[in-house]
């Protein structure tokens, strides 16, 4: 009878396919891997200095999110979004989370609203310390937490699968001229009009935090096409 594979291994090979996956999304966003190129699991294994095999599944990782897409006997491509996809991402996104931030203001109460703010102050200190995967991850957490106290699951996970989808890409020169912690020092501006019980405000403060994300991505898009770095990446 065959034994079960120990499970310390196992854990080791879930933790490097993570680890794979996280210097991905790294690469991604900033711009390292190109949209619309094609990359083989090999030839990124070789980069990783790993098999093939966690390079894969890593990747299929990506594929459900919707930002690579698997090309028969090649590899996998770096999906692009036109600026028609990022606008319908947008406005898709204002319709479900400003009326449903804006009702917070009425329903949430001080004690739920307060848990948020250490994720807050994570996203501005991510920012400040030009941590970009940091930055996007404590977002995530923090736009999500924060649409979950209207108890709808379902509308969460649509949110979330729009937010896989209009990622951003070539961030890097923009975190470096400092433009990213004026977006992140605005989850602190919501959360003390949402305090303040001012629902209009709120709003507003969301309208212009979409927007503000819409042309930081425009930009970043720009500049990724003008300079497309080498491929360069790592494990760490």
């Amino acid at each position: 009878m065959n034994e079960p594979k120990p499970r310390t291994l196992i854990s080791v090979q879930e933790r490097l396919r993570d680890q794979v996956a996280h210097a991905l999304r790294a690469a991604l966003i900033s711009g390292e891997l190109r949209p619309g190129v094609v990359y083989s699991a090999p030839a990124l294994a070789a980069d990783f200095g790993v098999s093939a095999t966690p390079v894969r599944e890593a990747m299929l990782d990506l594929a459900r999110e919707g930002l690579v897409e698997a090309v028969r006997n090649k590899g996998f491509r770096v999906t692009e979004l036109t600026e028609r996809d990022l606008d319908d991402f947008t406005e898709i996104r204002a319709l479900i989370e400003v009326p449903t931030v804006a009702r917070l203001a009425s329903t949430a109460t001080r004690e739920q609203l307060a848990e948020l703010r250490p994720v807050a102050e994570e996203i501005v200190t991510a920012a400040r310390a030009h941590d970009l995967i940091g930055y996007l991850e404590a977002d995530r957490r923090f736009h999500l937490a924060l649409l979950g106290l209207a108890g709808n699951a379902r509308l969460v996970e649509v949110v979330g699968d729009l937010r896989k989808r209009s990622r951003l890409y070539g961030l890097t020169r923009l975190d470096q001229r400092g433009e990213l912690v004026s977006s992140a020092e605005e989850h602190l501006e919501l959360l003390d009009l949402l305090l303040a019980g001012d629902s209009a405000a709120v709003e507003a403060c969301m309208v212009r935090h979409l927007g503000h994300i819409r042309s930081l991505w425009a930009e970043g898009q720009e500049e990724a096409r003008a300079e497309r770095p080498a491929l360069r990446l790592g494990t760490t």
